[in-house]
Order: structure tokens, then sequence, then C-alpha cells
């Protein structure tokens, strides 16, 4: 007796168009942290290190756990911050002009201090 092998199903014919989901089917683009963005928050927030003052906005639980600023700074498993968003200026005294970042990644340990940024800002 021959074991049994699964054959893979056949292609298509290639002039036959591919099917389309309907608006009730979910579409295979669609991932499940696409559909959990519910379940969390952007909050404009300002940090300084050093030589720079960042303001972005930084994703946060909506909720519950790492839903404050606090959390997600003192999280030990998080090396770096992630900021959408972002305006980048240098705090030297000739100021520097001001960067605009869709994204910006800051190392935890370069955060001098963080606090919610508000309308103001």
């Amino acid at each position: 007796m021959s074991p049994m092998v699964d054959e893979p199903a056949p292609a298509p014919p290639a002039d036959e168009p591919m099917p389309t989901p309907t608006d009730d089917e979910p579409t295979p683009a669609t991932t499940e942290s696409e559909n959990s963005g519910m379940d969390h928050r952007r909050e404009r927030i300002r940090v300084e290190t050093e030589r720079h003052r960042i303001v972005g906005e930084l994703t946060l639980a909506r909720d519950g756990y790492r839903s404050r600023i606090s959390d997600l700074l003192n999280a030990p498993e998080r090396d770096f911050i992630t900021l959408t968003d972002a305006t980048v200026q240098p705090l030297d005294t000739d100021g520097g002009p001001i960067e605009l970042h869709a994204f910006v990644t800051v190392a935890r340990r370069h955060i001098v201090f963080a606090v919610a940024a508000g309308e103001e800002a």
C-alpha cells in the first residue's frame, strides 16, 4: 500500500479573473493589528534628551496595562520609544532648524524627561 500524498489544488486558468471579496468578507491584507486599532490611543508628548527636544505622537493602550506614558518609559523590555508625526529641535543656544519627521525612534536611555504635550505643543 502506498502512502497518501496530498496533491496541490490546480491553479485557475490564466484567463479566469481572481475572485474579489465582497464587503462582508475580510480582505487578506487586513491583519489582527489593524483591527485592534480601537484598543489603542495616540497621545502627543514632548521628550527631551541632552541635545534635542522632540514632540510627537506616542501609541498607548486605551486603558489598563501600559496605558500611561510612564508605563511605556519604564518597560524594561523596551529600549526605544517610537514617535510619529514628530518635530526634532536642537537645544543648543543657536536653536538650529526644526526638523519634521513622519517617524522617529528615540533610545530610552537618552530621554531626560517626557511630558504630555497637550494642546500648546
